[in-house]
């Protein structure tokens, strides 16, 4: 198992009032540069929010719309995605990559 981090929101939000694109191309770039893989996925109707943790109901109660969110291993880029978009729920789930997929 391992430990994701996401920043999550509308589907609205991410994919059009925002510039999620734009911020991940640039991220994609700089990862190139350095020659360290992509460790970040962003994702629609992530499957994450099935499991039936505390933690997940009560995200999913907040959530009126489709989803979308940023994935990543790495805390502190998903710590500056939120401080960066601002509206986004940060949180953390254990899984292999494969549930977050399906």
């Amino acid at each position: 198992m391992t430990i994701y981090y996401f920043a999550l929101a509308s589907q609205d939000f991410l994919l059009k009032e925002e510039p999620v694109e734009e911020i991940l191309r640039e991220r994609t770039n700089y990862y190139s540069i350095i020659n360290k893989p992509i460790d970040f996925w962003l994702i629609k109707n992530p499957s994450f929010l099935e499991t039936n943790t505390q933690d997940m109901l009560n995200i999913k109660k907040q959530m009126t719309k489709p989803t979308a969110a940023i994935i990543s291993h790495n805390r502190k880029f998903i710590d500056w995605i939120k401080l960066r978009l601002g509206f986004v729920l940060v949180g953390q789930f254990n899984s292999s990559l494969e549930t977050i997929y399906t």
